[in-house]
């Protein structure tokens, strides 16, 4: 992520955060810049050196001039010693490229420069459908599970729906609240990993990453089975083929997501407007109806006990519902990807959608309550209650149509989120870098394909059925909430400003009430599948560890700064390791290997090349019997002899392995030396020729690359330099 300043309207610049392209590439430090500066200052480079044969500006040696590949249409030239690529130059050479680019032109669209950066974000009223179709989509089924354990204890007991629905109103406007406050703190983003790990700690911000991570993958496998199911349900000759349906959904969402931030918005927007019109509309017009009948309340049908009511029925009852919070966190994550003033256009999209869910869940719950309706298998709540209200016309259609649309795409939520969670957490080194990656549309498109391939996986794993899946959301959903609320207190009383003691007390009460439902869903869910969570958060925790430690350990060892010397020594004793002797071009000894199988013209070339160095040059000769190796010695001297030759006999007639030991012996008597091995190479026009060679540089590499100092690389002849050949 990137802090950089934008003018408004009036004129004045102003800071703005936005993701960077340029986080793979991190700026060295002060520490390492001066150590930079000191090998610098010992540098010695001969003038030929910089004495180029070519202009590395790419020129033309003539005004009209072209080069053999044409007129320099690559590149464009800013100022001296500074190109830009242009489209021309990310052009593929061969025909399956150019059809690739092709393919993703047509799929995604145009490439869009790193400048679009922040034109790119989005508008509130396109970040309210597309950060709230989660938490919005939730009161779908929310209420429904709620009640659902209500009645295990009989009709009697669905008259504390209210209450608890109260409760959990109350818990939606508390956690809304201190997202709020979150997003004012946290200005450059304000997930809950990062405030947990700002404020509490590395461990913490993992614990709470982990149980994003994967209330994000089960959302997109939730939320697109769902929706496939609703459609399976009104068109039931498609019920075979869920499974298939439900990957071409996860790939359309991935298609649509890869072709860019606004793009996307443009997309998915609409159906989440759809749900909204379609789900007021309901809970206005069944109100008016309970208005016209004075809001008395239908009797509900006998429904047999099976369990007795109790504490720990209402607090699973209580933790059942709270799913309909599920996505409440998203704008939070999203902050960078807002227009500027991001934090205060966040605020104003999470007031919208934590005023909206209140809106939608409490109306659907009291028109529940008003007319009497219980959970039934063979229908869903608010289809029971669309049919009530809507018993003739097409209102009933377009309630399930939206909600099915909307169930689909509350999957688009975690494909806006996740991608970031794991930026951030590679910027930190806590997942591989590749996640840094901002593609051509400037979408980071490994962590959408990342989120894909592990729905689409548990998709597949559950043949398309994944209602087992919904205990799991709460757990990891609200092990976030606690954390970042827990880690906003402590950040209040850190830093102390004016009104802290108010804000603290505002996330405190948002943590509590976070962690009682964590505890209950944990306890009261752990048999029906949480306890995969409380196995998986951990699990990723140590796997992000050993990710980070591994990091460390090549940050450490690529460093330019010397590593420490050794504290149990003296101080007089004590030496910075001395550097020189490695990077400085004056002290590297050189010697040059050349494999050789036969003499032609790829041998030819490599020895031309090595010679042309001028350092010391080997050639190398394993054969399979005594004979081939004395012609191939014959061979030599009718050449002339000029570096020496060395032969290798193989009696079981391996060829590789003897080679890699032989120069792993050479490395082994002069450690010091840079051993480079330059391999003749027969590089083919098709892909499918390559299996017709023995590719022994890849071979080789990958049998030497524990080596230190050891430089495996090729000198290539093109098939097509070849003059064509008649047939015999």
């Amino acid at each position: 992520m990137g802090v950089g300043k934008e003018r408004d309207g009036a004129g004045r610049e102003r800071p703005t955060t936005f993701l960077s392209p340029s986080a793979e590439f991190p700026p060295l430090s002060a520490q390492d810049i001066e150590a930079l500066r000191r090998l610098g200052d010992q540098w010695r480079a001969e003038e030929p050196v910089r004495a180029l044969p070519v202009d590395p500006e790419l020129r033309p040696s003539r005004p009209g001039a072209a080069h053999a590949r044409g007129a320099n249409e690559e590149f464009r030239p800013d100022q001296p010693g500074e190109l830009t690529a242009t489209p021309a130059a990310e052009q593929s050479d061969t025909f399956l490229g150019r059809l690739a680019v092709r393919a993703r032109r047509v799929l995604l669209g145009p490439p869009l420069s790193s400048a679009s950066m922040l034109r790119e974000r989005m508008r509130k009223l396109i970040a309210l459908p597309i950060l709230s179709s989660d938490l919005l989509s939730s009161v779908a089924y929310g209420p429904e599970a709620m009640l659902t354990i209500l009645v295990l204890a009989g009709s009697a007991a669905l008259g504390l729906s209210l209450p608890i629905a109260g409760a959990l109103v109350v818990l939606m406007i508390s956690v809304g609240i201190s997202y709020r406050q979150t997003v004012r703190a946290y200005p450059h983003g304000a997930g809950s990993y990062l405030v947990a790990s700002d404020s509490i700690g590395p461990r913490a911000g993992l614990t709470a990453a982990a149980g994003l991570i994967l209330d994000y993958v089960l959302t997109v496998s939730v939320s697109v089975a769902a929706g496939i199911a609703a459609i399976t349900s009104a068109l039931p000759a498609l019920a075979p083929l869920s499974v298939p349906l439900s990957l071409a959904a996860i790939a359309a969402l991935l298609s649509g997501n890869l072709r860019g931030i606004r793009a996307a918005g443009n997309i998915f927007a609409a159906p989440t407007y759809l749900f909204l019109i379609a789900i007021g509309g309901l809970i206005l017009v069944g109100l008016a109806q309970a208005g016209a009948r004075g809001f008395t309340v239908t009797p509900t049908p006998p429904v047999p006990a099976t369990e007795a009511l109790g504490v720990l029925l209402i607090a699973r009852a209580f933790a059942s519902g709270a799913t309909s919070m599920t996505g409440i966190e998203a704008v939070s994550n999203a902050v960078p990807a807002l227009r500027p003033t991001e934090w205060r256009n966040a605020r104003t999209v999470l007031t919208w959608m934590v005023t909206l869910l209140v809106l939608l869940f409490a109306g659907l719950m009291f028109l529940i309550h008003l007319n009497g309706l219980v959970p039934r298998a063979d229908e869903t709540l608010l289809s029971q209650l669309a049919h009530r209200t809507f018993p003739h016309g097409p209102w009933y259609a377009i309630v399930q149509a939206a909600t099915a649309m909307v169930l689909l795409l509350a999957a688009n939520t975690a494909y806006n989120d996740l991608p970031r969670l794991l930026y951030f957490m590679a910027r930190d080194d806590y997942v591989p870098r590749r996640f840094l990656h901002v593609g051509e549309r400037l979408a980071l498109s490994n962590g959408l394909v990342a989120l894909s391939v592990a729905a689409a996986v548990i998709l597949t794993a559950f043949g398309g059925r994944t209602q087992a899946l919904i205990p799991l959301f709460a757990v990891g959903v609200f092990l976030a909430f606690t954390l970042s609320q827990v880690g906003m207190v402590n950040h209040w009383r850190r830093h102390r400003e004016p009104g802290w003691r108010r804000r603290a007390a505002i996330n405190a009460l948002g943590a509590v009430l976070s962690a009682i439902v964590l505890v209950t869903a944990a306890i009261t869910k752990f048999t029906a599948g949480a306890w995969v969570i409380v196995i998986a958060v951990p699990v990723l925790v140590l796997v992000c560890l050993r990710i980070r430690r591994h990091y460390d350990q090549v940050r450490q060892a690529v460093s330019l700064r010397p590593a420490p010397a050794p504290t149990q020594l003296p101080p007089e004793n004590r030496s910075e390791p001395d550097m020189t002797q490695e990077f400085l071009p004056q002290h590297i000894r050189h010697l040059l290997v050349v494999p050789v199988a036969r003499f032609d013209k790829t041998t030819l070339r490599a020895l031309a090349y090595v010679v042309s160095l001028g350092q010391p040059s080997l050639a190398v000769h394993v054969s399979p019997e005594d004979q081939e190796a004395d012609r191939l010695r014959d061979e030599w001297t009718a050449w002339g002899d000029h570096i020496r030759l060395e032969t290798v006999a193989s009696p079981h007639r391996e060829i590789l392995e003897p080679l890699a030991q032989y120069i792993a012996q050479l490395h082994d008597r002069s450690p010091d030396i840079t051993l480079t091995v330059v391999i003749p190479e027969v590089v083919v026009d098709h892909p499918w020729q390559k299996i017709l060679h023995t590719q022994i540089e890849h071979r080789l590499r990958k049998a030497l690359r524990r080596l230190p100092r050891v430089v495996i690389t090729s000198m290539p002849i093109h098939l097509s330099e070849a003059p064509p050949q008649t047939a015999r």
